[in-house]
């Protein structure tokens, strides 16, 4: 879709459209937005996951190919993108939930307590683990419907995703420009992500790269996973590298001892999963993941995967300290290791 040079009056009197900055109030009728420049060039599905909140993105996609969006008048592809002053027509829609999620003081302390980095555009915040970045499909909240809320910002976006039970660094915008400028850098792989996780047995070599590609599937109760696979041609190209931080011996609940090892990965590409699933595909699974390891035996309780730093082009370097559910199984010597 080109951007327009002149919006077709598509609305009369009684149906003005709304700013698309302000929350649609009634989902039962017909709701015209008006684009701002807060979501000049964002791409239709992604306007109206933000929009829709509760709505699975598969009903996203779905309204979309059932013409129920319309951009200024004319049919629309979810991968087109929306321009300000674009009048977006959206159809009745029934919601999952109606209701605004009730947000806690402490919750939305915890949160403000957790930001690492902030400057006029972009905000860093320490995500714990068990919380999800944004709400949707069970979900009532996430981390930005509640950063919204605390900061009562009207525009504040993911510039990335990290899973769940993934804890660390998570990167919101506050400016469109950034926004566009950090996905930009992502795009052309200039900014450097470093993960922590603590994995099954102990690599032979202390660098190396994983190289081998990733595709999505879903099982049979729905569940997404991801696996490798040479063979099928819809699988993406997706590296790793990785670096051996410390090896120690783990004793599990049981009192048994396990071979164990602190692991920096350094992914290339940004694919789902691909620490975990790359991790495993060598041998060598996380700790705690209960979709890859499925046998774990070492009875820790999360998920061993900490986003720890960032290295942005033109930014300061930006770390997460080790949450206290990792740190306390590690030894000193690993420890000092990320000194």
């Amino acid at each position: 879709m080109t951007q327009p040079t002149d919006t077709p009056q598509i609305y009369n009197s009684k149906t003005r459209p709304q700013s698309a900055d302000d929350e649609i109030s009634n989902f039962n009728r017909v709701n015209y937005l008006e684009v701002t420049r807060h979501q000049h060039e964002q791409r239709v599905d992604n306007f109206l996951l933000n929009r829709l909140k509760g709505l699975p993105k598969s009903h996203i996609y779905k309204m979309v190919r059932a013409d129920e969006v319309r951009v200024n008048n004319k049919r629309c592809k979810p991968h087109d993108r929306v321009y300000r002053g674009d009048i977006v027509r959206i159809a009745p829609v029934q919601l999952a939930t109606r209701d605004k999620p009730i947000i806690s003081n402490e919750f939305a302390q915890s949160l403000m307590n957790r930001v690492v980095y902030e400057d006029e555009g972009l905000l860093v915040i320490n995500k714990p683990s068990g919380i999800a970045v944004h709400g949707g499909s069970g979900v009532d909240v996430g981390v930005i419907e509640a950063m919204r809320e605390v900061t009562g910002k009207k525009y504040l976006e993911l510039v990335h995703r990290i899973d769940k039970d993934t804890s660390g660094l998570l990167m919101i915008s506050k400016k469109r420009s950034t926004l566009k400028a950090l996905q930009q850098h992502l795009v052309d792989k200039t900014i450097q992500k470093h993960y922590l996780c603590i994995v099954k047995g102990q690599p032979a070599l202390n660098e190396q790269r994983i190289n081998a590609p990733l595709l999505r599937y879903t099982l049979a109760n729905g569940e997404r996973r991801v696996k490798v696979d040479t063979q099928d041609a819809q699988a993406k190209p997706s590296e790793t590298d990785i670096i051996v931080r410390s090896r120690f011996d783990l004793v599990t609940e049981d009192g048994k001892s396990q071979p164990v090892s602190l692991i920096e990965a350094l992914p290339l590409t940004g694919r789902t999963h691909q620490i975990r699933v790359h991790l495993a595909h060598v041998g060598h699974a996380l700790l705690g993941d209960d979709k890859y390891h499925v046998k774990d035996q070492s009875g820790v309780h999360r998920l061993c995967l900490h986003a720890w730093r960032l290295d942005i082009p033109n930014y300061p370097e930006i770390r997460a300290p080790l949450p206290e559910d990792i740190a306390a199984l590690l030894p000193q010597a690993a420890l000092d290791s990320l000194s």
